[in-house]
C-alpha cells in the first residue's frame, strides 16, 4: 500500500515565506500539484502532461 503524504510535505516555510515544493499544474491552476514521474510530470485531475528532458540523450550530443 503506497504511502499517504500530508499537504504540508508540499510546502516548506521559511518565517514568513512559503514556498510550494511540487510543480503546479498550468491547466488547473495553483492549486492541483502535478504527479513527477521518472520521466514526465502529469496531473490526476485533468490528464495534462509534461515530458522531462532526456538529460543524459543531450550529453551525448
Amino acid at each position: 500500500m503506497a504511502q499517504k503524504t500530508k499537504k504540508s510535505d508540499y510546502y516548506k516555510i521559511d518565517g514568513e515565506k512559503v514556498e510550494r515544493l511540487k510543480k503546479s499544474c498550468p491547466k488547473c491552476g495553483e492549486g492541483v500539484f502535478m504527479a513527477e514521474h521518472l520521466n514526465r510530470f502529469a496531473c490526476g485531475k485533468c490528464g495534462y502532461m509534461e515530458y522531462k528532458k532526456n538529460e543524459k540523450a543531450e550529453k551525448e550530443e
